[in-house]
């Protein structure tokens, strides 16, 4: 991975005229997007009152990347993002308002709730490519570690207050009024990325076929050496803190016996953390070196986060630790994202960050699929406990590659 830096300039991304005038629109798709997640996953242990099924809808949320992520990819290569993003806002607007209907209905039940957590992480997988193909259209490269920092930060602060929206709106009025608000959520970033003409436009190339773009996407990342890398690093992430975050409702109602609001508390304190470690991540230069280590460093201390859980059975111990886990698989997943970012060719960048979605996606849907069954038969305690043992042994073994990073 070479380095284009001779010196680490750190640049505000809010000084971005295009940039800043896209901003608003991150916010409110992303509070839609966390009070949906947390109003899927609430329902999962609602309904059931099982840890396997919550890591069920927890990967039907994710598991698609696995599919459709290289195809958005490529579109996302070939359109203006902010195109496919007011797509998917408008698909997200129509996920809530089933949900809030059958819910009116009293049609509610598990097999719908699987239906919605499908589409939502069919339409996840193209939203998540288009928006990290827009970012860098709307900095200079100086300001793109900043705008991936306050990317996450943003969708972090979402991850407290789209929650804590939600639990409030299930107590004092009912489920399908927090389905209904998070409508309104997508229909407002709609509108503000479709009034914003200039933005992520980009000089028109030569459309080869889809299976031809894909293959030269898959033999740059081949013999990118670098890359590789950083992707072993984020499916690792992906594997130990995100899987961990993604269980939320059965640690809550395993742990602490939980309803609506130890779930929001616990979602809330990741928020929380994923707040702090978005905003080291945006305050770092273009410094690979640095960046490789805090990714590391991010891994390891989640790992070690893992082992204590089991003597966190309080809400206030365990919001603890998940807000310092959150913390880490942040710094780790930001600083992923951000090496590739500064290390790919914009001809690929499209579609080698749905390769990043891919992994960054996927391996928490695996994660929690495989977690949440054998947290059945075994109990979470051991599962995390074998799970972050692995870790440590995975992330010191890939640091010691770091120089095909700083090569």
């Amino acid at each position: 991975m070479e380095s284009r830096e001779k010196r680490h300039v750190r640049r505000s991304a809010l000084t971005e005229p295009a940039f800043k005038r896209y901003f608003p629109a991150s916010w409110f798709s992303s509070l839609g997007s966390w009070m949906l997640r947390f109003l899927l996953g609430w329902s999962a242990w609602d309904l059931t009152e099982s840890a396997t099924w919550v890591g069920i809808v927890a990967a039907l949320m994710l598991a698609p990347a696995f599919v459709l992520s290289p195809f958005f990819g490529i579109v996302s290569d070939r359109v203006n993002p902010r195109h496919g993003l007011i797509v998917s806002m408008a698909i997200h607007a129509v996920i809530g308002s089933i949900g809030a209907l059958a819910l009116v209905v009293d049609a509610y039940d598990v097999t719908l709730l699987l239906g919605l957590s499908l589409a939502l992480g069919g339409v996840t997988s193209g939203h998540s490519p288009m928006r990290l193909a827009l970012i860098p259209l709307l900095v200079h490269r100086e300001a793109l570690p900043n705008a991936v920092g306050l990317s996450a930060m943003t969708f972090n602060v979402a991850r407290i207050l789209g929650p804590a929206i939600g639990a409030w709106l299930l107590r004092s009025a009912g489920p399908a009024e927090a389905f209904g608000l998070s409508v309104i959520m997508f229909a407002t970033s709609g509108v503000i990325l479709a009034t914003l003409s200039g933005v992520g436009q980009r000089t028109p190339r030569p459309r080869e076929p889809f299976a031809q773009q894909f293959k030269a996407g898959l033999n740059y990342v081949r013999h990118h050496r670098g890359i590789q890398l950083v992707f072993a690093f984020t499916a690792l992430n992906g594997l130990v803190g995100r899987t961990v975050i993604e269980l939320l409702p059965a640690l809550s109602g395993t742990f602490l016996g939980g309803g609506p609001s130890e779930l929001a508390t616990l979602t809330a304190s990741a928020g929380g953390g994923s707040i702090v470690g978005g905003l080291i991540v945006s305050r770092q230069s273009a410094d690979l070196k640095r960046l490789l280590l805090i990714v590391s460093l991010g891994i390891l201390v989640a790992a070690l986060l893992m082992l204590s859980l089991q003597w966190m059975q309080d809400v206030v111990r365990l919001s603890l630790v998940i807000a310092a886990l959150s913390l880490c698989t942040t710094m780790a997943g930001t600083g992923s994202q951000t090496l590739t970012q500064l290390s790919l060719s914009d001809e690929y960048r499209g579609r080698v960050l749905s390769l990043w979605t891919l992994l960054a996606m996927g391996a928490p849907a695996i994660g929690s699929a495989i977690y949440g069954a054998l947290s059945d038969q075994l109990g979470f305690v051991v599962v995390l406990g074998m799970a972050a043992v692995l870790a440590l042994i995975c992330v010191l073994g890939l640091y010691a590659l770091r120089r095909r990073v700083l090569e």
